[in-house]
């Protein structure tokens, strides 16, 4: 059986809260975030984003893109009340939904609680409910696995709906470029378009071998997902083990004080992160990339589980101190907490003829 997966994203999903929520920022910049002097932007309007302003972004680079931009600070338990609202709508049609964040998730409508052949319908039908219930707007992309409706879902947005049926998903992989890839991150298509490999017909016409050797074990699911193979089925039980956040640098750093302002802004975008899944974890760690592209990491355990901001803006600023080396510039940094308290038992979720005509 050929399965049928929607991906729902919403649109702007903070950032266009506040903007419903306070009809005086609707059709201006907007981005939700800190506003201090080393503040991380956490979600742009699309009227921010016309200027450049992205998330993860420093508050201080977007300021300069757009000097009257709005700054608005997290409300993660409005925002979660939201989330609910839009998974109970995921729900009414089937058990098999994996959510990926707050504002996202994975649907698996192959057989569902309605019987309703077309999954094209059902994402039509779920847009409709969220715009009803909520005033906000989501896009969806609808296909035969995950990654194809996870790339999707980004191609007509915001409040869109692409398809990719079985018998284009072909001809539309070879098309896409890399960057597009989900899963392909900024550093690793810059490396393959290096390497000529720009679309996905490029990818293509490289052996398994020739991608494990390039890509280490990436490399098998890239040789998959670019003959459109992904087997990986929606997992309403998926438990996350670990938040982290990481960034690659334009240019290498090798001022201490420049790392650790970079520390912090990472720090600041995981705690977020931890805040609004109300998790704690037992075991930082920090990721070092260098310029030759060798990798460490650090790790730190602790005794009890942590969340504290300040702790971990510390404990990971101590990590690298210890391994700093003025004569080795870095081109990426990550920061990650596992061990989570939620991999412990905690409930996250508590507070899934011819498929051509039909599909």
């Amino acid at each position: 059986m050929i399965r049928k997966i929607i991906h729902i994203d919403m649109d702007a999903f903070y950032a266009s809260i506040e903007q419903r929520d306070f009809p005086e920022y609707m059709g201006k910049p907007l981005v939700v975030g800190g506003s201090s002097k080393r503040g991380v932007v956490a979600a742009a309007s699309y009227e921010a984003r016309k200027y450049g302003i992205r998330s993860a972004m420093p508050t201080l680079t977007a300021l300069h893109r757009y000097p009257e931009l709005i700054i608005v600070r997290p409300r993660f338990d409005v925002y979660k009340q939201v989330s609910k609202e839009i998974m109970h709508i995921f729900r009414s049609y089937t058990d098999l939904v994996e959510p990926l964040s707050l504002d996202e998730a994975f649907l698996d409508v192959t057989e569902n609680k309605f019987n309703m052949p077309s999954a094209t319908l059902i994402a039509r039908e779920i847009k409709r409910k969220i715009k009803e219930k909520t005033n906000l707007t989501a896009s969806a992309g609808v296909s035969v696995n995950k990654f194809l409706a996870k790339v999707a879902s980004d191609m007509d947005k915001p409040d869109g709906i692409y398809i990719i049926k079985p018998d284009e998903a072909e001809l539309f992989i070879e098309n896409l470029p890399v960057s597009k890839f989900f899963g392909v991150g900024k550093v690793t298509a810059a490396r393959m378009e290096k390497m000529g490999i720009f679309k996905g017909k490029d990818l293509k016409l490289k052996s398994r071998v020739d991608l494990i050797r390039l890509f280490g074990k990436n490399g098998r699911f890239f040789y998959d997902i670019s003959r459109g193979i992904d087997n990986r089925p929606v997992n309403p039980g998926r438990i996350r083990k670990s938040f982290g956040k990481e960034r690659t640098f334009e240019n290498d750093l090798s001022n201490l004080e420049e790392i650790n302002d970079t520390i912090q802004n990472i720090v600041d975008m995981v705690c977020r992160d931890l805040e609004k899944y109300e998790i704690k974890g037992k075991t930082l760690t920090v990721k070092i990339k260098y310029g030759d592209f060798r990798q460490i990491t650090r790790s730190r355990s602790f005794a009890d589980y942590i969340n504290d901001p300040e702790l971990i803006l510390q404990n990971s600023k101590d990590i690298m101190t210890e391994v700093f080396n003025p004569d080795e510039k870095i081109r990426l940094l990550g920061i990650t907490l596992s061990n989570l308290e939620q991999a412990a038992g905690r409930d996250t979720e508590k507070d899934r003829d011819q498929l051509t005509l039909d599909f």
